[in-house]
């Protein structure tokens, strides 16, 4: 709870009233990112999961396969990120660069995501940081990773999302579990749910306690779609993960 609260002084500090940071109990979040964002549409089973909690996320994304902060800052690609954070009335704003940034191009990752974290503040909302993981094929990356995102979270007062520490965490305590997909980068169905559970975690301070393995949301005909579905060991495992990391 002590996160929880953190995000409520932010919120303060930041000028956003409690009574108008959404409808009661509800947080407005914006992804930005790539498809370590999109895949396995994360941001929509974050919000779906929050329903279990006493907050609801409700949340958009600006994301293009491969996209840098650099070019959601500039606009490239058709992004129209800025214009999405100045209008949309965010309460939150999850930064995520590029997979191989913060190994290839830590000073571009740095120097965007303090121009961006200021902007986001400066339209009230507070800036969280979407720590990613190694690849599967050079795990050694792993610490870089790390240091790269909680320098940049601290030097700029933005929340840190340790996904990656909670992909390392549990590939130790299972080495065979499959957070993979078969190109051994981006994020298996169980990855994108163990993504998921440490945002909704982080933002909300709670862990959803329903032990549920099947994952749907509506279409635009409101037809039910069905996300994924999970085995109920694998739900009860992730759930512990995210709960020894808040």
């Amino acid at each position: 709870m002590l996160k929880f609260r953190f995000l409520i002084l932010s919120l303060l500090f930041s000028g956003i009233s409690l009574f108008t940071m959404g409808n009661e109990d509800t947080l407005r979040v914006l992804f930005v990112g790539n498809s370590y964002t999109y895949y396995n549409n994360l941001p929509q089973l974050v919000s779906i999961l929050s329903k279990q909690t006493g907050t609801t996320l409700i949340t958009q994304k600006s994301v293009v396969g491969g996209a840098k902060l650099s070019e959601h800052w500039h606009g490239q690609r058709g992004l129209k990120t800025k214009e999405m954070i100045r209008s949309g009335h965010y309460d939150i704003v999850v930064l995520q660069e590029q997979s191989m940034g913060a190994i290839e191009q830590s000073d571009s990752l740095k120097f965007y995501a303090k121009l961006f974290c200021e902007f986001i503040k400066e339209n009230g909302a507070v800036p969280y940081l979407y720590q990613t993981w190694a690849r599967e094929k050079v795990p050694q990356y792993f610490e870089t990773i790390e240091k790269v995102y909680t320098e940049v979270a601290e030097e700029n007062d933005a929340r840190l999302v340790p996904v990656g520490r909670a992909w390392r965490l549990a590939n130790q305590s299972r080495p065979n579990i499959q957070l993979f997909d078969p190109d051994g980068s981006h994020p298996s169905n169980l990855g994108t749910f163990l993504a998921a559970c440490l945002f909704t975690a982080t933002i909300t301070g709670e862990i959803p306690e329903t032990i549920r393995t099947n994952y749907t949301c509506l279409d635009i005909e409101g037809e039910s779609i069905t996300l994924m579905i999970l085995d109920k060991l694998d739900v009860v495992f992730c759930q512990e993960i995210a709960r020894d990391l808040i």
